[in-house]
């Protein structure tokens, strides 16, 4: 009886944390996909190929400026940067992109803030968009030997091009492409072009708060649900002694590098592994390495570049994690400042109300059956 009721009282406190997790981030999740619906409706992919072109520090730079708030993930960024460079962006350019992009975004800065506080949140795409610069400038120096990239998709009708879109026109309906004028050799869909402006903006919020959000929504409560379970479980500072030093960052990276997450899932989870006692320098690791490639996405890349280019990703991705990991250690020491601290203090910001509101709208549109009622958010007809 004793052990069923201290069973009870762990679930009990493991759904309040995890309860406060999600209260305190529901109104900054919503913040992000309004901000990722109004990037995917504004920033057409070509006129971004188009700016990436050339080699060097600054088409490099832009790359990395550019994709660090774009809402993709390891996985979504692969047929964007594909469809970039195959329009004209450099070899560089592309590296910067793939490792900038999916490492930070506009909904997981705005998750950060809630569940991270400010340092991280401002230390997360600095060191992304540093990243992703160290990288293309390495991969620009390396010659692409002997591979020649695959060549361009023939594309006849705007119609076949959304039957075979990547993952970030999913939002775009096909009715709305074959109203288009704008398809290109690449293979992408510009559909923005034959809309008004309301009607574009309502387009990009709608992928925002169904295709974007159904990706990562079952992971993000994963990710909540098990920082709850931790904060419960594992009292403050238990792994600090081996959780702050670069043997623990090279088996955070060997761990991150092989498997998925993306940016905003991920959160929670460094949230749960700072309340742990890991060091800051660790789990920024983390969220670089982790977020930046998978090996799911290494195929395409090596099938579009070859194997030079897939060491000089994997590399550039390995050198700047545990640099700007040991960077980060030395400034939180060097500052004396205290990142638990700054979570409970973002934590208490927004008043209750917005709190509830937040988490009452997420959950709608996080739960189809629900979400189908909402103007505008019925499932398209087959």
């Amino acid at each position: 009886m004793l052990m069923l009721n201290a069973l009870e009282l762990i679930i009990q406190h493991v759904v309040e944390n995890t309860w406060a997790l999600y209260l305190d981030a529901a109104p900054f999740v919503m913040i992000g996909l309004l901000s990722a619906g109004l990037i995917k409706a504004w920033v057409p992919q070509q006129r971004l190929a188009s700016w990436l072109g050339g080699d060097g520090l600054w088409p490099i730079t832009k790359a990395a400026v550019m994709g660090a708030p774009l809402p993709l993930c390891s996985c979504a960024v692969i047929p964007v940067a594909l469809g970039l460079h195959r329009a004209g962006a450099s070899r560089g350019s592309t590296l910067s992109f793939l490792i900038a992009t999916p490492e930070t975004g506009v909904d997981s800065i705005a998750t950060s803030f809630a569940l991270l506080g400010p340092f991280m949140t401002v230390i997360r795409p600095v060191t992304a968009i540093l990243s992703g610069i160290v990288t293309g400038l390495l991969g620009s120096l390396v010659s692409p030997g002997r591979h020649t990239a695959t060549p361009p998709l023939a594309v006849s009708s705007c119609s076949n091009a959304c039957e075979t879109q990547t993952a970030w026109q999913d939002g775009v309906s096909p009715t709305a492409c074959r109203t288009s004028t704008c398809c290109d050799e690449t293979g992408m869909c510009d559909a923005t072009q034959s809309h008004n402006a309301w009607t574009q903006t309502g387009a990009g919020i709608r992928y925002a708060v169904t295709n974007l959000l159904d990706d990562f929504s079952v992971w993000l409560l994963i990710g909540l649900t098990f920082a709850g379970l931790t904060m419960t479980l594992v009292p403050p500072s238990a792994l600090s002694t081996y959780g702050s030093g670069l043997p623990a960052m090279l088996v955070i990276l060997l761990v991150s590098l092989a498997f998925y997450v993306c940016a905003t899932e991920s959160t929670p989870i460094a949230t749960a592994m700072l309340l742990a006692g890991i060091s800051p320098g660790v789990v920024l690791v983390f969220l670089l390495a982790g977020q930046a490639t998978n090996l799911g996405s290494l195929g395409p890349l090596r099938k579009e570049f070859g194997w030079r280019f897939v060491f000089v990703y994997l590399a550039g991705i390995s050198v700047s994690a545990i640099g700007f990991g040991l960077l980060t250690n030395y400034v939180v020491v060097a500052l004396h400042i205290d990142i638990v601290a700054q979570l409970h203090v973002t934590q208490e910001l927004l008043p209750e109300w917005i709190k509830l509101l937040g988490a009452g709208a997420l959950t709608i549109l996080a739960l189809r059956p629900l979400r189908r009622h909402l103007p505008g958010l019925a499932p398209e007809p087959a």
